[in-house]
């Protein structure tokens, strides 16, 4: 090898890519340790790596290439590893976090996804995945073999929970320190460049999830390369980023550059931005709107939509307002506020931050308004919150929704999914009222089967004193709360992690069907060779179907939407233009008749509890009583007030078009 005249050390006569293991050691600028220049040394830290081809290498060892393959190198052999830190922009990372990068250039890559022109997200439907537990192998590879399942449920995007490197072998992904690096264990970058290629081939986006608000606990050297942190806006995750301060532009310029290099080098539709309200900038502009604008650019460039979705706490339509009007031009964010009231609705859970949605008007709000917050008293904050959205020019795809996602079920004390608490009813109406209402809907993995399995929080810090404070502090969190400390799983067990996985036994129907709390009308089957989990699963599908053929439920229009509802009889009426969903949240029949009596006239589309029927006929059938029946098939009229067929059974809801 030959020094160049910067430092770099080359190989001479090498074609093509060089792949090495390397790493950095970190000399502050005060130091009275001069650099070494012998050609012995690693890098001096810097944002940027070296140019492709050119790494600096330990050239005391001879470099080896095997028959077929890249070339390695014994890798600084005169260095202790306590001092050689991974580059903060490394691609791969076999050894973990605290390892050796190694380089990886994406383009050695061949794509088959050339036909692939994109998915706006405007009438899209999501699909949110954790990779370690969606699988029994929790791998990239395994993942694929399940995309022909997405695509039976409506899906149009996939959804991963983040996929960047972090200490330990599993976790939510949240606590990522190498934010360029694919988690190895997951199937590193190669692996995620065929998922990509692989849902773009069966017609799916991919979204993923970006953190940029935070850095995990270990592996976190960022801070030895320069002032990337803000001790001073720490957040419940610890220091916030720097987004503001003194050389802050190079900290700006590594986030939207590794936002880039999803979209570009793997080919993925569009960014979930985590807890965006965590990032703490007074710059103008903002970093979100900057990432927008270059976003949009790449776009343009690339020929086919690139997605930006906010998860933001703040209820602002800023953050999904042109950027010509001031906003920050995202695609959209995510609205907790249509979780909270739906959960309320069919729980009646009104604890912590559920205490403010505890009557049906909250859910109608949120279905016309967008937000239930918009400038509203919240008991929970104790203060306003929250703004307006203008319904008039807004369009309500914006507002990415869900019954159930990560956040929701992992942070209850024991990670229990809606399966576990209500009946197959109340799943139906929570199914419809997510995907037949006004938003983008969002599922969570298995919901559309109604797992019986947990999504509990785990982590798995190789460090016994970090994983014992993380597993002592989440037992006292919910301790505080009223838990038995002896219920709630410790995350540091391997079989929480273990029971976290979903069974795919259940939706091909070899699975039990029971689950505990399943209520009245689970059922198990009758002997018909169904169980819960399959019943859920066909509604799911009949849903995405209906969805697919009838335009107004995806019309993006709130003028669209109109909402009635009784409190006390516990019914609820959502209207997408000429359709009506009539929902019966009580735990008696309701005669339908009481609700709209025009009605009679209607041509029925679906009605869930034919769907969820144990032994389902030719033609569905709407319940006159608990105990009578009339076959009433969809495209039939709906039955006459008062007739045979024209109850609305205890939870469950209807769906037809009005004359």
């Amino acid at each position: 090898m030959e020094p160049r005249g910067d430092g770099w050390w080359t190989a001479p006569g090498l074609d093509g890519f060089l792949e090495a293991d390397y790493g950095y050691v970190v000399v502050p600028a005060d130091s009275d340790t001069p650099p070494d220049d012998d050609g012995d040394s690693y890098a001096d830290a810097g944002a940027d790596g070296p140019e492709p081809g050119s790494d600096r290498l330990e050239p005391d060892s001879e470099l080896q290439r095997a028959s077929e393959g890249p070339i390695y190198d014994a890798v600084a052999p005169s260095v202790s590893d306590e001092q050689v830190l991974p580059d903060p922009r490394s691609r791969r990372q076999p050894s973990g976090v605290h390892g050796l990068s190694r380089t990886y250039d994406p383009a050695t890559y061949t794509w088959h996804d050339q036909a692939w022109k994109g998915r706006q997200l405007a009438g899209g439907e999501i699909y949110e995945l954790h990779l370690g537990t969606f699988t029994p192998e929790g791998t990239l590879d395994a993942a694929i073999e399940k995309l022909d399942h997405l695509v039976s449920i409506g899906v149009d995007f996939v959804e991963l929970l983040p996929v960047n490197a972090f200490n330990g072998t599993h976790n939510w992904g949240y606590d990522g320190v190498l934010w360029f690096a694919v988690h190895e264990l997951y199937g590193g970058p190669e692996g995620y460049q065929r998922f990509v290629d692989a849902c773009h081939a069966a017609g799916l986006g991919v979204i993923q999830d970006v953190v940029y608000n935070h850095l995990g606990p270990s592996g976190n050297y960022l801070p030895l390369y320069g002032p990337y942190l803000n001790d001073a806006a720490a957040n419940t995750w610890g220091s916030a980023i720097n987004l503001d301060g003194p050389g802050s532009a190079e900290v700006r310029r590594y986030i939207i550059d590794n936002a880039l290099m999803w979209l570009n080098d793997y080919h993925v539709d569009g960014l979930r931005l985590d807890a965006v309200h965590a990032l703490h900038d007074s710059s103008d502009p903002h970093l979100l709107a900057e990432l927008s604008t270059e976003v949009d650019a790449l776009s343009s460039f690339l020929g086919k939509p690139l997605t930006l979705i906010a998860e933001s706490d703040l209820n602002d339509p800023v953050m999904f307002t042109p950027r010509e009007s001031d906003g920050y031009g995202l695609a959209g964010q995510w609205s907790d506020d249509f979780h909270h009231a739906v959960h309320v609705a069919l729980t009646r859970e009104t604890t912590g931050y559920y205490e403010d949605f505890d009557s049906l008007a909250a859910l109608g709000k949120v279905l016309t308004e967008g937000f239930f917050h918009n400038g509203t008293y919240s008991s929970f904050r104790e203060r306003n919150h929250g703004k307006p959205i203008d319904t008039a020019h807004t369009s309500s795809w914006r507002l990415v929704v869900a019954n159930q996602n990560h956040d929701q079920i992992g942070n209850r004390a024991t990670g229990d999914r809606l399966t576990a608490s209500l009946t197959d009813g109340q799943l139906a109406i929570a199914a419809v009222l997510t995907l037949l209402g006004p938003f983008t809907p969002m599922l969570f993995m298995g919901e559309e089967w109604a797992a019986s399995t947990p999504w509990q929080f785990f982590t798995s810090h190789p460090e016994p004193e970090l994983g014992e404070a993380t597993a002592r502090g989440r037992i006292a969190e919910f301790a505080k709360m009223g838990w038995d400390e002896s219920s709630v799983p410790d995350p540091q067990d391997p079989s929480t992690f273990e029971n976290s996985k979903l069974d795919w036994s259940e939706a091909a129907g070899d699975g039990s069907g029971a689950s505990a709390g399943s209520g009245a009308g689970s059922g198990t089957g009758s002997g018909s060779g169904e169980t819960r989990h399959t019943k859920l699963l066909r509604l799911y599908r009949e849903l995405a179907a209906l969805r697919r053929e009838a335009p107004e439920f995806t019309d993006p229009r709130f003028t669209q939407v109109a909402v009635r509802f009784d409190e006390e009889a516990r019914w609820f009426e959502l209207r997408r233009g000429g359709i009506s969903i009539l929902i019966n949240f009580a735990d008696t029949p309701i005669d339908a008749a009481t609700i709209d009596p025009g009605a009679s006239a209607g041509e029925l589309l679906l009605a869930t509890q034919d769907v969820l029927a144990d032994a389902r006929p030719a033609a569905p059938t709407l319940p006159a009583t608990a105990e009578a029946a009339t076959s009433t098939a969809p495209g039939a009229a709906f039955p006459e007030p008062g007739a045979a067929g024209a109850t609305l059974p205890a939870h469950s809801a209807t769906v037809f078009r009005r004359p």
